[in-house]
């Protein structure tokens, strides 16, 4: 079997990492290596992608952030006592042991009622959709408490018995020498109950599984790695048991125009030689729309225009962010030999006079120049 690599090292922080600089590095590295934006390598891309998602999903919680730091992997090991579907260390087997031997552990004598599973869900929304918030329909495989026997296992018109073995206790105690040992009951298996006959429908497990489907709301401003909680909304508890978490991984897909880091919203804007040089109203895209971007003469390549107030409005408050476009001038292309010719009379009009038209040309120059005499 393959050794895991290290989370930190996956996400690329230091163990003494902050929560923000774990969430930061992890939205960097999800967009990174999303499948959709590795189209050469979809298939690797995705194995790193989730890869960086358990790490995230560990380090991100700090029960399991700490279970991680003491016992590395095996401590968030489902299969080494880790805490079933939702992940991460427990010391619940610890708990059971020395339960079965003094008396103790998770749940009192004859109490057979038992908490639902937490569960997880991934979620992909549209970066417009995470700006502007968005009730979401999502449909998830969950165990619901049996409607035939109402979660009690036994078929209608039954009920279960106390188990004979220990009288309802939900444990034994077995004398070995000088010492008495308390362990759970191997009939009832520490329900304190048995079922002696079966609900047709869920067979005596007193939940069955179903798909269900709920209505998520998704405040505006999440962004990828922020997670929701739905109480109540997953695993129906055993025997009666409250029902556990459904929580939402929120994972902004990547957007063809944007991309965004926090508050602020990012985009290239190309333009023409002729606008970088005579300057020019144009049209930019936003999310609101289309807005008028004023370019000046002689504009540079790589320069960036702030819009205030076109970014993102984040979910935990804050002022609304910027939107940045930064420009990319366009070299002509497909020129024809009239238009080449042009070209080289405005060359030899820009390199006579003694006027310098290319600043950052000249400073390179000389930057070159000063190297070589050193």
């Amino acid at each position: 079997m393959a050794t895991k690599e290290d989370f930190y090292k996956l996400l690329g922080v230091e163990r003494n990492a902050s929560d923000a600089e774990i969430k930061k590095s992890y939205r960097s590295k999800a967009m990174k290596f999303h499948p959709d934006r590795n189209a050469d390598n979809p298939e690797a891309a995705e194995v790193k992608f989730k890869q960086i998602k358990e790490a995230y999903e560990v380090l991100s919680d700090p029960k399991k952030r700490s279970a991680y730091d003491q016992f590395g992997h095996a401590g968030v090991n489902p299969s080494m006592g880790g805490g079933g579907r939702s992940g991460g260390f427990s010391s619940d087997g610890f708990s059971d042991i020395f339960g079965d031997i003094f008396g103790g552990g998770r749940q009192q004598r004859g109490s057979s009622s038992q908490r639902g599973s937490d569960l997880r869900h991934s979620l992909d929304i549209t970066l417009e959709e995470a700006v502007a918030g968005v009730e979401k329909k999502i449909r998830i495989p969950v165990l619901v408490t049996c409607g035939e026997c109402n979660g009690s296992g036994a078929k209608k018109g039954s009920t279960p018995i106390i188990c004979p073995t220990c009288h309802g206790h939900g444990q034994v105690r077995i004398q070995q020498g000088f010492f008495s040992v308390q362990q759970t009951c191997p009939t009832c298996r520490g329900t304190g109950k048995l079922i002696k006959d079966p609900c047709g429908k869920c067979h005596g497990q007193g939940r069955v599984q179903e798909i269900k489907t709920l209505s998520a709301k998704i405040p505006a401003g999440v962004d990828t790695g922020d997670r929701i909680r739905l109480t109540g909304e997953g695993e129906a508890g055993e025997r009666g048991g409250p029902s556990g978490d459904l929580y939402i991984d929120i994972q902004v897909t990547p957007h063809p125009i944007f991309t965004r880091d926090g508050a602020n919203l990012y985009c290239e804007v190309p333009i023409s030689f002729i606008t970088a040089c005579l300057g020019d109203d144009i049209e930019v895209p936003t999310l609101d729309g289309k807005v008028l971007l004023k370019i000046p003469a002689e504009t540079q390549t790589g320069k960036s225009f702030r819009l205030r107030g076109k970014g993102v409005k984040q979910v935990r408050g804050g002022p609304v962010g910027d939107l940045l476009c930064k420009i990319q001038i366009e070299t002509p292309v497909n020129l024809t030999k009239d238009q080449k010719a042009i070209i080289e009379k405005l060359g030899e009009s820009l390199t006579s006079g003694g006027t310098h038209h290319s600043p950052q040309e000249s400073s390179w120059v000389d930057r070159v120049k000063n190297f070589f005499d050193l």
